[in-house]
């Protein structure tokens, strides 16, 4: 099988090194300096389960990869809209795409059922433009469970975790899903294969709609904000909402909010994603994260004032941060 990773960043040059490392014909797609450092001296992974450096192809243009057999989408999700037209030169009839952005993703109401079938959420998909460039039947999706930074350009930092969950969206269990799961695993992953890909994806929609923007606004690491009454008020306030609205959707969380917060503790002095792409001056995943949720609660008639309010303080720092880069 010929594996693409289609924005090879902190995530993807991770899973991709790892892929390469295990002897998978596996290609990074990457621009700017990463890619130029990585074409140089590989991809160097700087792990406490032990440091190594991989060498898989390298690509600075999807022209040159060509139809590939799985394409991991390793952009943000606010990157989705900019690199699925592009996915054209690269799938071929049985490629498969795999998701592994945060945040409720576009493909989530393909084959939903009910009054929500087809449903596009705006800030998500604005345009329809990702859901017409990658057809319902090409996905599987994907929630990553490992946290990756990279530290300088070709050099991937993993800082915890090593699972990612693997699911078909209408519950099955295909062959292509146990074959990708198993090269996963063949190189050093964690990676089940689940049946409710959707409830899962809400317990990972806990922690994004709330932990994410409050440590943005707070400049807290998680177990300082699960520590302080008043901030993990607020969390959990707005983790009440989100578990409302999946409930909405008939979707019954595996966790409860409880131990939601308490899994966060324990991962200790961690900056949440959203709360590194602001210290570095980065776009932050708030639509993804937060202002989907908001929409799709107004969509279904839903209030979650805790979850409004926290989603337009942050989207209003947002836009302070990016008014204050030099141009």
């Amino acid at each position: 099988m010929r594996f693409l990773i289609a924005g090879a960043g902190a995530i993807g040059a991770y899973i991709g090194a790892r892929m390469a490392h295990a002897g998978f014909d596996v290609t990074l797609f990457a621009r700017g300096p990463h890619l130029r450092a990585m074409q140089e001296h590989g991809v160097q992974v700087r792990s406490s389960d032990g440091d190594f450096v991989a060498r898989p192809t390298m690509a600075s243009s999807l022209e040159e990869v060509g139809p590939v057999d799985v394409v991991f989408l390793g952009v943000k999700a606010h990157g989705l809209p900019q690199l699925a037209p592009q996915l054209k030169l690269v799938l071929g009839p049985e490629t498969a795409v795999v998701s592994t952005q945060n945040g409720i993703p576009w493909w989530y109401f393909q084959g939903f059922g009910g009054e929500l079938e087809g449903l596009r959420l705006e800030r998500i998909d604005p345009g329809g433009v990702i859901s017409s460039a990658i057809e319902p039947h090409r996905v599987l999706g994907s929630i990553v469970y490992f946290s990756t930074e990279i530290s300088s350009p070709g050099v991937i930092q993993h800082i915890e975790g090593n699972r990612i969950s693997l699911g078909e969206p209408n519950g099955s269990r295909s062959d292509r899903c146990r074959q990708i799961a198993e090269a996963l695993i063949a190189s050093g992953l964690r990676c089940p294969v689940t049946t409710r890909i959707r409830p899962e994806i809400w317990v990972k929609v806990l922690g994004n709609a709330s932990l994410n923007p409050v440590s943005a606004l707070t400049r807290a690491t998680l177990v300082q904000m699960l520590r302080d009454p008043g901030v993990s008020s607020v969390i959990r306030n707005i983790m009440q909402e989100v578990e409302a609205l999946s409930n909405k959707l008939g979707m019954e969380l595996p966790v409860s909010i409880d131990q939601r917060m308490a899994g966060a503790e324990k991962v200790g002095e961690h900056k949440t994603s959203m709360l590194q792409d602001l210290e570095a001056g980065r776009p932050l995943e708030l639509e993804a994260l937060v202002g989907a949720v908001v929409e799709l609660g107004e969509r279904v008639g839903l209030a979650m004032p805790y979850t409004r309010t926290v989603y337009s303080c942050t989207k209003l720092l947002a836009q302070s941060v990016t008014s204050q880069k030099p141009r």
